[in-house]
């Protein structure tokens, strides 16, 4: 073997992601590809979701409608990628396959994303659960993400009080 696998990005319809890979995958193992098509992934990140005070874990794809495979370029192995369903073709000037650079590819792999999101925003009226405060009524003020909290404007005995709580004891008020 005189050429090292790359990787390169295919495009595919989306939605069509994990079936294209998997296609791919299939393939490879039937026809004993190994050695030439070495990885298929498609890119995901775990996000955390806050909804009504509930915390649930998603997995989402970081780049929807692209697969990632590392391969050695050649007819066969071009034509069985460009051939799966589903895909579109490879991203490059004129859809030739033009392999990612190290800076990319580390940037791809090198870093765990985990992100957080909330279905209020500064301004919205929030109530507090799962505290002293439970039944309160709050407008947000701000929005922690990094630490998970959320700052609150709070009416209690007829005054505004200022207070940060975690993201998963507030849930947004329905007007």
């Amino acid at each position: 073997m005189s050429e090292a696998a790359k990787w390169y990005v295919v495009h595919t319809y989306s939605g069509y992601e994990n079936k294209v890979a998997k296609d791919i995958e299939k393939t490879v193992e039937n026809r004993k590809l190994h050695e030439l098509i070495q990885e298929v992934r498609v890119p995901t990140e775990t996000v955390t979701e806050i909804t009504d005070g509930k915390t649930k874990e998603v997995e989402r794809k970081t780049y929807p409608g692209y697969v990632l495979i590392k391969m050695v370029v050649n007819d066969d192995t071009w034509y069985l990628v460009r051939n799966t369903r589903g895909c579109t073709g490879f991203v490059g000037p004129a859809s030739e396959p033009t392999p990612l650079s190290e800076a990319e590819v580390k940037q791809l792999f090198g870093v765990d994303v985990s992100s957080v999101e909330v279905n209020f925003k500064v301004g919205d009226r929030v109530q507090i659960s799962g505290t002293a405060m439970d039944g309160f009524i709050g407008v947000v003020q701000n929005i922690n993400l990094e630490d998970r909290s959320v700052d609150l404007l709070v009416s209690m005995f007829g005054r505004e009080t200022p207070t940060t709580l975690p993201i998963s004891q507030v849930i947004l008020v329905e007007d």
